[in-house]
């Protein structure tokens, strides 16, 4: 099916990339530099733009279409809600998606506090970095729609494509993706397909990683207060708590515990799973009325391998982090940018050591954060006696010295070390 929708985005035309299987005759590129990106989420999208900015021919294959303009015109709140951090509002508005989401429904956040029931805290405060805010809380269907809404000016077509992948072809200039009739030929893929990518699978390309013992509930809020400026997370022994402002007088609350403790409360009414809420979060700003609430286990994975010949990994297809600090979309976003800056110029762009390049780089990066929160998650989910005191000594610690925790707050705003 191909896309027809509201918004103006262009129809494929399949001449330049689709192959009959009927004939089985493969129609040729028209122009050198195409490319297919297969997912069109937040990162897939930020992706395409920022290659059609470039100058590159751009595709993208998504399973599920959507409708941009009756998103962004709906009264409907998502309970997906990312943190979008400094580096990744830049980006957002240099593909012309943030003018638009500072016309909807958005939150910006100036601190964010950490701390343990009855114990120290570190509090991080824009201010402290001379700085508006530290970035946004935004939900993800809108994030989406008005990167959708940038398509129609850089010509980037998209394919409904339901069916699965079958097979991944590669010759020295091409690579091929093949669904069941169809065939979608380009001289680089990337693939953008999420956690469970099949292009990923498919291109063999191994996995590391393991499910938490836990899972995450987000219960999205109607909260009678005003709009609220900090996010705030506290550490208990059966998992954290957060509290995601958004733009009031919507909130998301998010709850780490046990599986079996968490999936005990699918089936409750929103009266009932308030009762549970007020028994185990602090107390918020005031009250509230439960709208909706969603569970899903925690997985830690990355790819073995960010690229295979033509194809290259983005955002969850190479990896998915601990949600504990929002850093998932951000660490896509910074692939985007990784990405589009080795191929930018390229008179190929899918050349294979081109995207080893971006892989060397980003792969570190990733790790480096994987491993910073899965330090925390592990670190401030248990009661050794030790080790509640020697967090006590880094929370007071962390809080009193200002250089090394302005240093740790531009980290996680920009993604960058320096």
């Amino acid at each position: 099916m191909l896309l027809g929708i509201s918004s103006g985005i262009k129809q494929i035309n399949f001449d330049t990339i689709k192959t009959d299987s009927s004939n089985n005759k493969m129609m040729k590129n028209m122009t050198k530099n195409n490319v297919i990106v297969v997912g069109g989420g937040m990162v897939g999208a930020a992706m395409a733009i920022k290659l059609a900015q470039q100058g590159f021919g751009v595709h993208i294959i998504e399973k599920h279409l959507i409708d941009p303009s009756h998103i962004l015109s709906s009264d409907k709140v998502d309970i997906r809600v990312s943190a979008i951090n400094r580096f990744s509002e830049n980006l957002l508005d240099e593909l012309g998606a943030m003018p638009l989401l500072r016309q909807n429904r958005i939150a910006p956040y100036q601190q964010l506090e950490a701390f343990e029931r009855g114990g120290d805290n570190l509090l991080f405060d824009c201010a402290d970095i001379n700085t508006t805010h530290l970035g946004h809380l935004i939900e993800n269907s809108l994030i989406q729609a008005c990167l959708w809404q940038q398509f129609a000016q850089y010509n980037i077509e998209v394919i409904e494509q339901a069916a699965p992948i079958t097979k991944i072809e590669q010759t020295a200039d091409l690579i091929t993706l093949i669904y069941d009739k169809q065939s979608y030929t380009a001289d680089l893929v990337i693939a953008a397909d999420g956690g469970q990518s099949q292009l990923r699978s498919k291109a063999n390309i191994g996995m590391t990683g393991w499910q938490y013992q836990q899972h995450c509930m987000g219960v999205l809020i109607k909260l009678d207060a005003p709009q609220q400026i900090k996010t705030w997370q506290q550490f208990t022994p059966t998992g954290p708590l957060a509290f995601l402002p958004m733009q009031a007088p919507y909130a998301n609350l998010i709850w780490y515990d046990d599986a079996n403790t968490l999936q005990a409360f699918k089936g409750l009414n929103p009266a009932q799973l308030k009762t549970h809420i007020l028994s185990k979060f602090p107390e918020l700003a005031g009250d509230f009325e439960v709208q909706s609430h969603a569970i899903f286990p925690l997985t830690r994975q990355h790819a073995n391998n960010y690229s295979q010949g033509r194809l290259v990994l983005v955002g969850d297809a190479a990896h998915t982090i601990n949600p504990l600090a929002g850093q998932g979309v951000n660490l896509g976003f910074q692939d985007v940018v990784a990405l589009a800056e080795v191929l930018d110029n390229a008179g190929d762009i899918g050349c294979p050591l081109k995207l080893k390049e971006y892989e060397r780089a980003r792969r570190r990066a990733n790790l480096l954060m994987m491993s910073m929160m899965d330090a925390c998650y592990f670190g401030f989910s248990n009661q050794i006696t030790p080790l509640k005191w020697a967090r006590s000594q880094f929370l007071k610690m962390a809080n009193n010295t200002g250089p090394i925790k302005n240093w740790v707050l531009k980290y996680a705003i920009s993604g960058e070390l320096s």
